[in-house]
C-alpha cells in the first residue's frame, strides 16, 4: 500500500507540476441548516440593528457576521427586514388552546416563540378533586407534567409557567374564604418547592378574583419565600387596578421586600376614568422602589379594554365555594337583592369592573351555552334591553343560564396611559389571551383582539406610526428584557450558541387587523419564525412544524451543577 502511494505522488510531481494532493489543503465550505442573509439584526439588547447574516445549525444560532460564506440548506433573503429574537408573551392563556391546536397560529404569526402561563391559575399541581372539574380529566398531575405533556403532544411555541397561587389555595383549601391552617400552609409551601424544582419560573397571583381574593399578604409572602430560594419571581394581577391601585402596588412592593424576590405587575393599568390620573403616581411608585434596590417590573397589553368574566362585576363573597354555590346563591331572591345593591355601589372593598366601565361598555364575548351566543358582540345594556331586565339582573341570569362566569370585555383604560406605559423602560408585553385560529371551536366566541394583534399592534401602531419608542427598544422589551427577568438561559437574545428562536418581519408593513367587532383576523408582516431552529412560519404561512419545548426556570433540578 505504501509503495502504490509513493508511485502516485511521483507521477503527480512529474506530470502535474507542483499541484498538491487533492485532500491535503482543500478548504471546506461551511454548511448550515439555515442562513438568513442581508437582514438588519437586532440582538435583543436594545442596541441599534446591524446589517448582518445569521446562520442556524440544528437548534442553535451558529454564526452572526456581516457576510457569511458557505451555504444553508434553507437560504432566506431578509433585505429590508428586521431579524430579531423570538418574542416572549409574558401572560398567555394558551394553556387549553394549545391542547386543541398546537400550532399557536395567532401568536406565531406575530413572532411569539415563548408562551408564559400562570396568572393565578396554573395547570398544576392538581388534586383528584380538581381534575374532576375538567370536562376531560387531565392525564397530568403536576405543573411540570403538564408542560411536558404539551411538548410531547407537539406545539409550535416554547412554553413555561408560574405556579398559580390560586391553584395552590384550591389544592389545599378549596374555595372557602378562610386562611390556611399551619398544616395546609406547609403543604402549599411543599408544592411550591416541587413546582420550582420542576422548572417553574415563580409564583403568579390574580387577587381580584375569588378564591384568590381571600389570600392574605402574609400567605403570599410565605409562598414567595420558597420561590425566592430557587431564584423565582413573583408576578401579580394585583388586588386593585382602579380605586385602590396605589395600595395594591404597595402590597406587591411589600411582598417583594419581605420575601426578597423580584416582582412584576401583570397588565399594568389604571381602570375607570376617575382613576386614569393614578398611572403617573403608579409609575413614580415603581421607580422609587427600584431606586431603593427592589427589582420591580411590569407588563401590559396595547389596548384600552380588558377581558375577563361577569364575576368581576359581582362581590367576591357571593362566589365563595366555587361556581356551583355561586350560581345557587344567585337564584335566591334575598341574596340577589343584596348582590344587585352591591353591584351598583362604588366601593374600595372589591374590584367592581362593571360599574367602573359602565354597563354600556361591557361587551359580551363568549358563552358555553349555544342558545346564548346570539348575544356575542352586544353590550350588557343591549342584552338587558333585549331581555327586558335591568343590567344587574341580566348579568346574574346569564351566569346561571350559561353555567360559567361568561366572557366579557370591559372598556376601562385611556389611550394616553397606554402610551405612557409603553415608554416605561422596564415594561414588557403580554396578550392575556389564548393563541387561536379563525377556525373550529375558536369561532364560537368573540375574543379580545389582543389574542390576534397585541404584539403586531405595538410594532405597527406605536413604534412605526406613532413613534412612541424606537424599534430597537421595542425588540428589547419583547425579548431580552422578559428573558432576563425570568432568568431564562440561552434565549431572548441573538447570540452564537443560543437557541435559534428567530423572527424575520418587515417593520414597514407589520400590522394588526383584529377588531372588537371582527377579532378573528391574523396580523401580517411577519415573514419567518424559527423555534429551536424549526421553521414554523415560512413566507407568512404556518408550516405545521411543532418544535416547541419546555423552558425551565432557574430552580430546575435538572440543571447541570457547575
Amino acid at each position: 500500500m505504501m509503495r502504490k502511494t509513493s508511485l502516485l505522488a511521483l507521477t503527480m510531481l512529474l506530470f502535474g507540476g507542483c499541484a498538491p494532493l487533492a485532500d491535503a489543503t482543500v478548504e471546506t465550505v461551511p454548511s448550515y441548516d439555515v442562513i438568513i442573509r442581508n437582514g438588519t439584526v437586532y440582538d435583543g439588547t436594545s442596541s441599534e440593528g446591524k446589517l448582518s447574516d445569521l446562520a442556524v445549525s440544528g437548534d442553535r444560532i451558529a454564526k452572526i457576521a456581516p457576510r457569511l460564506s458557505g451555504k444553508g440548506k434553507t437560504e432566506i433573503d431578509a433585505t429590508g427586514m428586521a431579524v430579531t429574537p423570538g418574542f416572549i408573551n409574558m401572560l398567555s392563556w394558551a394553556t387549553e388552546s394549545l391542547i386543541i391546536d398546537g400550532k399557536s397560529q395567532s401568536d406565531i404569526r406575530q413572532g411569539v416563540t415563548l408562551e408564559v402561563f400562570g396568572e393565578g391559575g396554573s395547570m398544576g399541581p392538581l388534586s383528584e378533586e380538581m381534575k374532576a372539574e375538567y370536562d376531560d380529566t387531565p392525564s397530568w398531575t403536576t405543573l411540570g407534567e403538564y408542560l411536558e405533556f404539551l411538548e410531547n403532544k407537539g406545539v409550535s411555541p416554547n412554553v413555561t409557567s408560574f405556579i398559580g397561587a390560586t391553584t395552590l389555595r384550591i389544592h389545599q383549601i378549596g374555595y372557602e374564604d378562610r386562611p390556611p391552617t399551619d398544616e395546609e400552609m406547609g403543604k402549599m409551601r411543599a408544592l411550591v418547592r416541587e413546582g420550582m424544582e420542576e422548572g417553574a419560573v415563580g409564583i403568579g397571583s390574580s387577587l381580584i378574583y375569588a378564591p384568590a381574593f381571600y389570600s392574605s399578604t402574609e400567605e403570599l409572602i410565605e409562598l414567595c419565600k420558597v420561590a425566592s430560594e430557587y431564584g423565582g419571581m413573583y408576578i401579580s394581577h394585583m388586588r386593585s387596578e382602579s380605586n385602590r391601585l396605589l395600595q395594591a402596588l404597595d402590597e406587591l412592593i411589600f411582598i417583594a421586600d419581605e420575601a426578597v424576590i423580584p416582582a412584576q405587575v401583570y397588565h399594568l393599568k389604571a381602570g375607570g376614568k376617575k382613576n386614569h390620573y393614578k398611572m403617573d403616581l403608579a409609575i413614580a411608585k415603581m421607580d422609587s422602589a427600584r431606586a431603593a434596590g427592589l427589582h420591580i417590573t411590569a407588563d401590559m397589553y396595547t389596548y384600552t379594554a380588558g377581558a375577563t368574566g361577569l364575576n368581576a362585576s359581582m362581590p367576591p363573597w357571593v362566589q365563595e365555594g366555587g361556581y356551583e354555590q355561586w350560581a345557587e346563591r344567585l337564584q335566591d331572591p334575598e341574596i340577589r337583592a343584596r348582590v344587585k345593591i352591591e353591584m351598583q355601589e362604588d366601593t374600595d372593598e372589591w374590584e367592581n369592573l362593571g360599574l367602573l366601565a359602565g354597563y354600556d361598555k361591557v361587551l359580551m364575548s363568549s358563552f358555553r351555552n349555544p342558545d346564548l351566543r346570539q348575544y356575542i358582540g352586544k353590550t350588557l345594556v343591549e342584552v338587558s334591553e333585549m331581555r327586558g331586565t335591568p343590567p344587574e339582573d341580566t348579568a346574574m341570569d346569564l351566569v346561571v343560564e350559561d353555567g360559567s362566569r361568561v366572557g366579557v370585555v370591559y372598556f376601562l383604560m385611556s389611550e394616553e396611559n397606554i402610551k405612557k406605559q409603553i415608554k416605561v423602560p422596564y415594561v414588557s408585553f403580554d396578550s392575556d389571551a389564548g393563541s387561536l385560529a379563525p377556525e373550529g371551536d375558536f369561532l364560537n366566541s368573540n375574543p379580545h383582539p389582543r389574542a390576534y394583534g397585541n404584539f403586531a399592534r405595538l410594532l405597527g401602531k406605536y413604534v412605526r406610526d406613532e413613534k412612541v419608542i424606537p424599534l430597537n427598544e421595542a425588540i428589547y422589551r419583547l425579548s431580552g428584557l422578559p428573558a432576563t427577568n425570568l432568568k431564562i438561559q440561552e434565549r431572548g437574545f441573538l447570540k452564537e450558541g443560543y437557541y435559534a428562536d428567530v423572527v424575520v418581519f418587515d417593520p414597514e408593513t407589520i400590522q394588526d387587523h383584529a377588531t372588537f367587532e371582527k377579532p378573528h383576523q391574523y396580523s401580517t408582516g411577519v415573514h419567518h419564525v424559527f423555534v429551536n431552529g424549526g421553521h414554523v412560519l415560512k413566507d407568512g404561512e404556518h408550516t405545521g412544524a411543532t418544535p416547541g419545548r419546555v423552558v425551565r426556570g432557574p430552580g430546575w433540578k435538572g440543571w447541570k451543577k457547575e
